[in-house]
């Protein structure tokens, strides 16, 4: 997981960015859509729902608005939302995966072309970037005075694999089967699970060095993740922190 604490420093600062543009509105609804999608309706019996919902009520999201989303997941309300990844290469040739969330996907296709395209890259075949991506279930933890290996030890009883330290807390990986079942039990541990989700994780990082190219990136995940229905970016650069610093 070598690079990836810098990613997530990278979408931590992403998502402070977008919460002030309102995108982030969208995004917790569809949370919600997915969460509902994955594993039902029922917030006592889909842990990852409960997080979504939580995290929607935290930014605002009316309740109609989330109770409209869990049945838009459900599928009890019209325009069956898909899931579908699209994959590609960015500027320096990274390697891109956008997960989009859709009611239409001829409408998003071509959308999805024309953005890798005006960011400097090209839309690949499926697969030709996947191989370098692990799915997993992410969990983000946070608080002050967490002991680093208490929270360790009871995500590894809880079926988790790793744990890697950052930014305000943890984040604890583990395979997508067990996700509910890992946040569930910290959070009957006491501990705080600030967010729930499933993630594609670059296994090689590409380490971007030049400002420039650096900021051609993020405007490009930015550009992405402005889009109605791009619900995800994953890529397999990798900014250290003095070359962000100066772009701040």
């Amino acid at each position: 997981m070598s690079g990836h604490s810098h990613w997530a420093g990278i979408k931590h600062r992403k998502a402070a960015q977008d919460a002030k543009k309102g995108v982030a509105f969208q995004k917790l609804i569809k949370d919600v859509i997915a969460a509902a999608k994955a594993g039902g309706g029922d917030p006592n019996s889909n842990f990852r729902l409960k997080v979504a919902i939580d995290r929607a009520r935290a930014g605002n999201v009316p309740v109609d608005n989330i109770e409209r989303g869990i049945k838009r997941g459900t599928g009890e309300l019209g325009g069956e939302m898909e899931v579908v990844l699209y994959e590609g290469y960015g500027p320096n040739g990274v390697a891109v995966m956008v997960e989009v969330m859709t009611d239409n996907r001829n409408r998003t296709a071509p959308e999805m072309r024309s953005l890798f395209t005006k960011t400097g890259g090209a839309i690949g075949e499926m697969g030709c970037v996947a191989w370098n991506f692990d799915r997993k279930g992410v969990i983000e933890v946070t608080g002050d005075g967490i002991d680093e290996d208490a929270l360790m030890m009871a995500a590894i009883d809880a079926g988790a694999d790793d744990l890697e330290a950052e930014d305000g807390g943890f984040q604890i990986t583990c395979d997508p089967s067990v996700l509910s079942q890992v946040g569930e039990a910290l959070k009957n541990d006491g501990y705080n699970v600030d967010t729930m989700e499933i993630q594609m994780i670059p296994k090689n990082t590409v380490t971007i060095n030049n400002k420039a190219d650096a900021q051609k990136l993020l405007a490009m995940v930015e550009r992405f993740e402005d889009h109605d229905d791009v619900q995800a970016v994953y890529s397999n650069f990798d900014i250290p922190e003095e070359i962000l610093a100066e772009i701040e």
